[in-house]
């Protein structure tokens, strides 16, 4: 099995869409159907997992996501980008505890993993409804993936 799509609960399916096309993801399909039905659908960069934003997918509260991840080779480089785009983005963080981070900020150290450890630095933002993102930094997988 393959994790193929998300769907991130949204208020406004223009402003949604206008925030993810700026941050460079690639819009797939806008499909608009009957009755308020419409479907966006987008891929990150390099990824083979689409994001799914639009009205009468889902039951879900608008800004519910929290935690969905995104994984990039260069944090410090993936953080510029999004600054260059004018998103509100997290300096670059470590969890002080190990590998994985904390929910909110509890346990945040400032900077990147001080070993730039795989799986051990990240940045953090929100969409316009505040579904939260993570950007991690992973140079080396580990095996099986």
């Amino acid at each position: 099995m393959k994790l193929e799509v998300l769907v991130v609960p949204v208020s406004d399916v223009d402003r949604a869409k206008a925030f993810y096309e700026s941050i460079g993801f690639r819009m797939d399909i806008d499909y608009v159907g009957d009755n308020d039905f419409r479907v966006v659908q987008f891929t990150p960069p390099g990824s083979e997992c689409s994001i799914i934003v639009g009205a009468g997918i889902t039951t879900a509260a608008p800004g519910s996501c929290d935690g969905l991840q995104l994984v990039v080779a260069d944090i410090e480089a993936a953080r510029a980008e999004l600054v260059e785009r004018g998103i509100e983005v997290s300096e670059v963080f470590h969890d002080v505890g190990g590998v994985f981070h904390h929910a909110g900020s509890e346990g945040r150290a400032s900077g990147p993993d001080p070993e730039r450890s795989d799986y051990g630095s990240f940045v953090s933002f929100s969409d316009p409804d505040g579904n939260g993102w993570l950007i991690q930094e992973i140079t080396t997988r580990l095996p099986g993936r």
